[in-house]
């Protein structure tokens, strides 16, 4: 398993991570990923760590604090052979304070974080999306204060807006705080927006992306294609809109799901193991989010790594996804000599 710098910071990370969202199932919604127990996770955990595969992601709000305390109990015992990243801010709670980036729920939410997954620190602590209610020195200063008290070692975020995470990384070198060192962002074959901005910043400031939905809400593990009923697992079937992520049209899927297939065909990889692999090549990308079922799952997603896409299958990729830019993006590209794309 390679080990990549999380952004501009000393740490290293697996360029797969495992998330936690199919462990406990302790909600109507989380149930559709999965309702994996202890047991069972401790021995997803014991592939992974096989494979070199050491860092689990999960949420608070993952079936409300249930998914930490079945990684907890599964790596009971051994948290020293693992690396551990969870996120707050989404309601996790009834109370007005039981929400947001405010120090006070901050605070709260990493001790109970500490307690469910049964260790003294959190390797990577991630505001899962941004609260525009509360101030930036107000959030950095007690992410910083987190740190300093060794209860968090790196800090991250998620779902930001490229001026959301620049404004605080802004602050945090102002007052002298730790920064964010990953951004934790959806980006996929069928959701290459990360490339417009974020990317650029994340090369510019050092921030890492750490991937989420790598497959596209399941449209690209192989079993979604062009005249075919939806596979009767897959969340695409849920009567939830956020549980299908944006909308996709079905043509440009289509097109994305006939360049994977001509791929993997020609190399001899699963249709996943491609789309994965071709995130790995991407600039910023320091570590990309698995989740798994069961261990068959499992296994196919590690096979995405040991291995290269050749160029011209990386360039194939490109074309069959690329999609008109918004505004400014598309002016920009038009003047290449002075704003030179982070990817073709």
């Amino acid at each position: 398993m390679e080990y990549r710098q999380l952004g501009r910071s000393g740490f290293k990370v697996p360029v797969l991570s495992l998330g936690t969202g199919t462990f406990g199932g302790g909600t109507e919604f989380f149930k559709a990923w999965g309702e994996t127990d202890a047991k069972g996770a401790a021995h997803l955990i014991d592939v992974c760590l096989d494979a070199g595969l050491a860092l689990f992601d999960s949420a608070d709000i993952y079936s409300d604090g249930l998914a930490e305390e079945v990684l907890g109990a599964a790596i009971k015992g051994r948290r020293d052979k693992v690396l551990i990243s969870t996120k707050a801010t989404f309601r996790s709670g009834s109370g007005p304070n039981d929400v947001g980036s405010s120090r006070f729920h901050l605070v709260r939410s990493v001790e109970a974080a500490l307690k469910r997954l049964g260790t003294d620190y959190i390797d990577l602590f991630q505001m899962h999306g941004f609260d525009a209610t509360a101030p930036v020195e107000e959030t950095l200063s007690a992410l910083d204060d987190l740190v300093r008290a060794g209860k968090v070692r790196y800090i991250g975020c998620s779902n930001f807006s490229g001026w959301h995470l620049m404004k605080s990384l802004a602050v945090s070198e102002r007052y002298g705080w730790s920064r964010y060192v990953a951004h934790q962002a959806y980006y996929s074959l069928i959701g290459r927006d990360y490339e417009w901005e974020l990317m650029p910043l994340g090369l510019d400031q050092g921030v890492g992306a750490v991937v989420w939905s790598p497959l596209g809400w399941g449209r690209l593990t192989g079993k979604v294609r062009r005249g075919q009923p939806l596979p009767k697992t897959s969340r695409l079937n849920s009567q939830l809109s956020n549980e299908k992520g944006p909308p996709v049209a079905d043509e440009h899927l289509y097109r994305v799901v006939d360049a994977l297939d001509a791929v993997a065909r020609e190399t001899g990889k699963t249709v996943p193991q491609v789309a994965l692999n071709w995130l790995l090549q991407r600039p910023t990308v320091a570590t990309v989010i698995i989740g798994a079922r069961d261990e068959n799952q499992l296994r196919d997603n590690l096979g995405a790594v040991g291995w290269n896409l050749a160029p011209a299958h990386v360039a194939q990729l490109d074309a069959a996804s690329a999609v008109t830019l918004a505004y400014p993006y598309w002016h920009q590209r038009g003047f290449t000599e002075r704003n030179p794309p982070p990817v073709a």
